[in-house]
């Protein structure tokens, strides 16, 4: 796969996060209680995402890019959409942003770009059953309940567009006025998710609390990316030291780029498992709103 460091560290957080689910959709299915198929299928979808994002379905190019973690500065990737290739050129050239804030502007636009990825993967994913469930002939209640299951993905599929509606209004917005100093948060993930929770069927109570979860969220984050970045250098190091014949030393800066990449693998799960917490959250809410 020729992944870096970091990207192997975050498909180890990945794939851990996966079994973990198979394993208790196993024990519910054990108890009868997925009979629709509606958490076989998600998990099904689950995989495809991973497999896309670390070019692993056997498609060229196919890797979604980190979402917050930049190796080669921002001009490392392509956007694959001239909307934003537009906006990110204009905000490059503005003369508003520091080094550090086009940083920051280029891992939201990174992000963005996941989203619709992962928006087309779930769209694919929905127009195949739904080819399969128009071939039907004969309605049964086996295929009631698929129908059911495809009310479902639509508003998984809802959700994420409105997420990618609100995401592209604020990339158009910063590029063109630049950032705001008094915003609450920074990381993209973050500011999704503040943008969502504020549309949702949460009392002004519920809200604060979010909010101050959302702080921890984004330290945890920050934490995760400071060693996703000590995790290149050191296998960068790595990499010097081994052409040196200095076993001493290569043994040494070998345990301390085991402890880093351990740490990287155990904060991204606990990132990848809590983002999967808040975002359920909030789709609850969102949905309820829709009742």
């Amino acid at each position: 796969l020729q992944l870096s460091a970091v990207k192997l560290a975050e498909l180890h957080s990945d794939l851990k996060i996966q079994e973990k689910d198979e394993l208790s959709w196993k024990k519910l299915k054990a108890e009868g209680l997925d009979e629709d198929g509606e958490k076989e299928a998600k998990l099904r979808r689950n995989l495809n995402v991973i497999m896309t994002k670390y070019g692993m379905n056997g498609k060229k190019d196919s890797q979604l890019v980190d979402t917050n973690y930049i190796k080669d500065g921002t001009e490392s990737d392509t956007l694959d959409d001239p909307r934003l290739e537009k906006l990110w050129s204009k905000a490059k050239s503005s003369g508003k942003f520091s080094d550090e804030e086009l940083d920051k502007l280029w891992r939201e636009f990174k992000h963005h770009k996941e989203k619709i990825r992962e928006y087309n993967i779930l769209l694919e994913t929905v127009s195949r059953t739904e080819d399969i469930h128009k071939n039907v002939i004969n309605p049964s209640e086996e295929n009631l309940v698929k129908e059911e299951i495809l009310h479902s993905k639509h508003r998984e599929l809802k959700d994420k567009l409105r997420s990618i509606n609100q995401g592209f209004e604020r990339l158009r917005k910063v590029s063109h006025q630049g950032y705001d100093t008094t915003s609450e948060f920074e990381e993209p993930r973050v500011i999704d998710l503040w943008d969502m929770a504020k549309s949702a069927n949460f009392t002004e109570k519920e809200l604060e609390s979010f909010r101050e979860e959302l702080k921890h969220f984004e330290a945890k984050i920050e934490k995760h990316h400071h060693y996703q970045k000590q995790l290149e250098i050191s296998h960068e190091k790595l990499k010097h030291i081994e052409g040196t014949g200095d076993k001493d030393h290569l043994n040494r800066n070998k345990e301390k780029y085991a402890m880093l990449e351990e740490k990287t693998k155990e904060l991204g799960y606990k990132v990848k498992k809590h983002l999967q917490d808040l975002s359920s959250r909030i789709s609850q809410g969102l949905q309820h709103n829709e009742l």
